[in-house]
């Protein structure tokens, strides 16, 4: 399940559920609040839709075991995400957090890192980074790819650290990092909802199943060899469409 925003704030949430249906979840549901649900009706064919107006519907619809893994973040809005990021992190699924879910966190990061666990994947570029662990951002002294290491470690989840170079580590220290510069470089993903779909792609895997920081990593591998076979004039929105192909060259 996609968690989404109000009207007019619809296409990341969008962009992440279809990221989760290419990659293979075999039901995505949208759940925008209920006056943006004509809008999300009038773009999408394959993903369902479900009418979610506050935290009360949403424990409503986790009664439903078959969401086994929860997006929030791309286009939610802060108010809306302050009200259900608390019950999606306290309900036991596999859960990525992105975009608004840290910007409503800004003012006490804390709160947000207190829910987190082992299920829970961030995916924060540089700027939401320092807005949810400001004094590891503010330490310029020690190496990117030990103050990743610490943010996983704090909050008890995997955190998927965006850029050039993405950098995903689990609480254990264990840690990876996706090249994305050199021979193996994707300056095209740098364009609007490019993480939005990646929130997507994350999902997508762990509702199949899949180990967070495998998700984590085997995402953020996807998500960048889909802008390289693609090329230039990259949108986010040809970036799900690129995994059919990929996948076929991969013999999956």
């Amino acid at each position: 399940m996609v968690l989404a925003g109000d009207s007019g704030a619809g296409g990341a949430a969008r962009l992440a559920a279809r990221g989760a249906l290419r990659i293979g979840a075999g039901l995505v549901t949208l759940a925008p609040p209920p006056e943006a649900l004509a809008e999300n009706a009038a773009r999408l064919d394959a993903i369902m839709l479900r009418a979610l107006p506050d935290a009360t519907a949403l424990a409503d619809l986790l009664q439903d075991t078959r969401f086994t893994a929860l997006c929030l973040g791309p286009g939610l809005g802060l108010q809306r995400a302050q009200a259900l990021v608390p019950l999606a992190c306290r309900s036991g699924r596999a859960v990525v957090l992105d975009a608004d879910a840290f910007s409503a966190y800004g003012g006490a990061p804390a709160a947000l890192t207190d829910l987190c666990h082992a299920r829970c994947v961030l995916t924060p570029h540089d700027g939401e980074f320092a807005r949810i662990f400001p004094d590891l951002a503010a330490a310029p002294a020690v190496a990117r790819e030990d103050r990743v290491r610490e943010a996983a470690r704090r909050s008890g989840a995997v955190v998927l650290l965006k850029g050039p170079d993405s950098l995903i580590a689990c609480p254990a220290g264990r840690l990876a990092v996706n090249r994305a510069t050199g021979a193996k470089a994707a300056p095209w993903l740098a364009t609007a909802g490019s993480g939005d779909v990646l929130a997507g792609f994350i999902a997508g895997l762990l509702a199949r199943g899949a180990d967070p920081f495998d998700a984590a990593c085997s995402g953020a591998w996807l998500h960048a060899e889909a802008a390289r076979r693609f090329g230039p004039g990259l949108i986010a929105e040809d970036l799900p469409d690129e995994l059919p192909g990929l996948f076929r060259t991969l013999g999956v």
